[in-house]
C-alpha cells in the first residue's frame, strides 16, 4: 500500500506539554556555555510570576510564559571581567532566545540580563 503526502505527514491528535524545567535547564546550559559567563548568580529573580504559576524559577533565573504562549526570560549571571559585558548581554540575548525557539518551538517576548557580579581571580565584586 502506498502512501500519500497527506498521509505520511499526518499529525496524531493529542498534546504535548513541556515541563517548566525543560524552559530552565535550556536557559541555564545555554547561558553557562556562552564565553564569558562564569556561573549563574545566586541572587534571586523577581518572583511575580512565580504567584501566578506559569513561571519556572532556579538559581539565577526565571522563565515566564505567558497567556499567548510567548517566554519572557529574566537571566542573572557573574562575568569574566575581560569580555564587553555590554556584548555578553547582547550576545546572551540572542543565544538564549534562538535556543528557546527553536528547542520548543516557543516566541520569546524578551531575555533580560543582569550582570550581577564580575569576578576577578576567583572573588566576586
Amino acid at each position: 500500500m502506498e502512501q500519500t503526502a497527506s498521509t505520511a505527514q499526518r499529525v496524531p491528535q493529542g498534546t504535548v506539554t513541556i515541563a517548566p524545567a525543560v524552559l530552565t535547564t535550556i536557559v541555564r546550559l545555554t547561558a553557562l556555555a556562552e564565553p564569558g559567563v562564569l556561573r549563574l548568580s545566586s541572587r534571586a529573580p523577581t518572583a511575580i510570576g512565580r504567584v501566578l504559576g506559569r513561571a519556572a524559577m532556579a538559581e539565577g533565573l526565571r522563565v515566564e510564559v505567558h497567556d499567548d504562549q510567548t517566554v519572557t526570560v529574566e537571566l542573572h549571571v557573574a562575568a569574566d571581567p575581560n569580555v564587553n559585558l555590554k556584548a555578553l548581554g547582547e550576545s546572551l540575548q540572542t543565544r538564549v532566545a534562538r535556543a528557546v525557539e527553536h528547542m520548543v518551538g516557543m516566541d520569546v517576548r524578551a531575555v533580560n540580563v543582569f550582570i550581577d557580579e564580575i569576578e576577578f581571580g576567583g572573588t566576586a565584586r
